[in-house]
């Protein structure tokens, strides 16, 4: 990690507990069941701000589900940032599956500026309902929650708090991607993110690869008609920033990653929040600094294989500059010259920059030129 970057760690104050059991979820049995005590606490809060190299400070709290742990918590959490900020400037994002949000809650939210993700999947029948082979609680990939997921929204958008959504792309809604878009578009989401389920032990929730580019298309037809600008949708934010040559925002579609590790309710901290097992252990805080395991050879060679693991196929593809191989979780292919490592979503992807290429080449010379990208708008309604 070069000096100068800034430094994220994911936190998990409640490790893999949660109380919904969504079927797909990667981290449901990661956890050792610890919950981080205020010691852990304030430890880290004082090893994370005195080890950045810049003067903002980002705390991401996650879980599992972080709102297990009382409001007394994030208080503390507050008070403590304030005791080791110094002259550096701290914010806070939380990610919740939004059930268990109340008025109390969202005026904290609100008043100490967290910028909050909420967990859902799309309109009721996509995120509650599922073939009943799949066993989540209630029979649904969340466990029916929708309601209670929706009533959190509400009260978000009341109380005045920053929001983004975050689903994920399963089984059930790749199917609906104009469905699952709309949705989002009439709920008042302006900022949207969304992950493919990729999980060979949980074949009845993933999606395959071209499930994943006709997906893709879909909404990105939806957005570009008349959403530039106005909805933000992260892949494709990610998809023109590599397009323009800029960093893209987002892990899984950069070069190198190791930039985001992850530390459970105990200290311990590994490379990634989707590496953690053993062999990705970095150490503990109570044993080794903070700084000392993120700046680490170790460290920044896990980040450096993303790039040097690449296999020949991929090295050779002319969309290489847009997704540098994805997230390396994903990597469990071999390619055509029987090397391994090639994406599980390598040919979904494919599909997809070449059905945007064009527009892609139309918003990087707008934005070359000093105009506005959204101006492809005019262009697609023109070309309808």
């Amino acid at each position: 990690m070069p000096f100068g970057s800034p430094m994220y760690v994911m936190l998990k104050p409640v490790g893999s507990r949660c109380n919904l059991r969504c079927d797909y979820c990667y981290y449901l049995h990661k956890g050792n069941g610890s919950v981080m005590d205020d010691a852990l606490l304030e430890e880290f809060t004082r090893q994370y701000i005195e080890a950045q190299t810049t003067p903002n400070v980002l705390f991401t709290w996650h879980g599992g589900e972080p709102l297990l742990r009382p409001l007394s918590f994030y208080e503390k959490a507050l008070q403590l940032q304030q005791k080791y900020a110094g002259d550096r400037h701290i914010d806070n994002c939380l990610q919740t599956n939004g059930t268990l949000l109340t008025d109390e809650w969202c005026q904290f939210l609100h008043d100490h500026h967290f910028l909050v993700g909420i967990s859902i999947d799309g309109p009721q029948p996509l995120h509650d309902i599922s073939p009943s082979s799949w066993r989540g609680v209630g029979g649904g990939f969340r466990g029916r929650s929708w309601h209670d997921v929706m009533r959190g929204i509400a009260l978000l958008q009341r109380h005045e708090v920053e929001w983004n959504a975050m689903a994920t792309v399963n089984a059930v809604n790749v199917e609906s991607p104009v469905e699952f878009y709309e949705f989002f578009r009439q709920i008042g989401c302006e900022f949207l993110q969304f992950t493919p389920v990729v999980e060979p032990d949980k074949p009845d929730c993933s999606i395959t690869s071209d499930q994943w580019g006709r997906f893709l298309c879909a909404v990105y037809d939806e957005w570009v008609r008349r959403d530039v600008g106005r909805v933000f949708v992260q892949l494709f934010d990610a998809t023109l920033a590599n397009w323009c040559g800029v960093p893209p925002g987002v892990c899984s579609m950069s070069p190198t990653c190791g930039q985001a590790a992850v530390m459970e309710a105990d200290g311990t901290i590994y490379s990634c929040d989707h590496f953690v097992r053993p062999e990705y252990r970095l150490g503990n805080i109570r044993q080794q600094p903070l700084a000392t395991l993120l700046y680490s050879d170790r460290q920044r060679q896990f980040g450096q294989q993303k790039q040097s693991s690449l296999p020949r196929q991929c090295r050779e593809c002319r969309w290489l500059f847009a997704c540098h191989g994805e997230c390396p979780k994903n990597r469990l292919l071999t390619d055509c010259y029987g090397e391994p490592g090639l994406n599980y979503l390598c040919s979904g992807y494919r599909q997809f920059f070449a059905h945007v290429a064009a527009d892609m080449d139309f918003m990087k010379a707008e934005i070359d030129a000093g105009r506005a990208p959204a101006n492809i708008m005019v262009r697609t309604l023109s070309a309808d």
